[in-house]
């Protein structure tokens, strides 16, 4: 019987922190079907940390597969804390301006073509065939260099983005990912809302332990 070819899964996370359980189990055991070798990668916070860092490790172990795990901001309050979702598109949302009450994107001021790869209509968007073998919600995202804690800026983002989770990293593994081909996949749990910024009413805990759950679930089905 002819093997299946080894490939690479490369797991990125900004923080050890969020993606502590499964780099508990996947030291002590292997977590992967036997054709795949996994790769972990914490990034470090941010767009600009997270693009060089991708960028640097594709070179470096050249994956078949990406999978970024990570908790983020949720703009609807009437989803519970701690549920997960994968990001199917991405947007940049604070690189833009706000002119005449408007929130206004590169693309909106033609500065940048909207389809220029790898972005359509603006976005940038996942068409893994992996996509629909997952059971979780598919969700639009956008990423900021700054969190959001003000009520208005939520707002122009909402209605300009309609997205439901806001992180910090996700358009940059978007953005390498497509231009680099690579198959990957967001995956995201909620730890708080969008201006929320009491901690007390963040569920850290409860977002990381859902977060790994999936995270595992999706990785042993490979």
């Amino acid at each position: 019987m002819r093997r299946n070819p080894t490939k690479r899964l490369l797991i990125v996370a900004a923080t050890p922190r969020e993606i502590a359980p499964f780099l508990k189990k996947w030291k002590r055991e292997p977590i992967a079907p036997k054709h795949w070798e996994v790769d972990v990668l914490i990034s470090g916070i941010g767009l600009t940390a997270t693009t060089y860092s991708l960028i640097k490790q594709i070179h470096l172990c050249h994956p078949d597969q990406i999978i970024q795990a990570g908790v983020g901001g949720c703009f609807d309050e009437n989803i519970p804390l701690g549920e997960v979702v994968i990001v199917k598109q991405e947007a940049i949302a604070d690189q833009s301006v706000i002119e005449l009450d408007q929130l206004k994107t590169l693309f909106d001021l033609q500065l940048v073509p909207q389809d220029q790869f790898p972005f359509r209509k603006g976005w940038l968007i996942n068409r893994s065939p992996l996509l629909p073998r997952i059971r979780l919600k598919k969700v639009r995202g956008v990423s900021v260099n700054e969190i959001t804690t003000d009520k208005k800026k939520k707002a122009f983002y909402e209605k300009h983005f309609q997205p439901l989770v806001e992180s910090m990293e996700g358009a940059a593994l978007h953005y390498v990912a497509l231009r680099e081909n690579i198959p990957f996949l967001q995956l995201r749990s909620f730890s708080n809302y969008i201006a929320e910024r009491n901690k007390k009413r963040w569920n850290m805990n409860t977002s990381i332990e859902n977060l790994n759950q999936a995270l595992l679930r999706i990785v042993e089905s490979l």
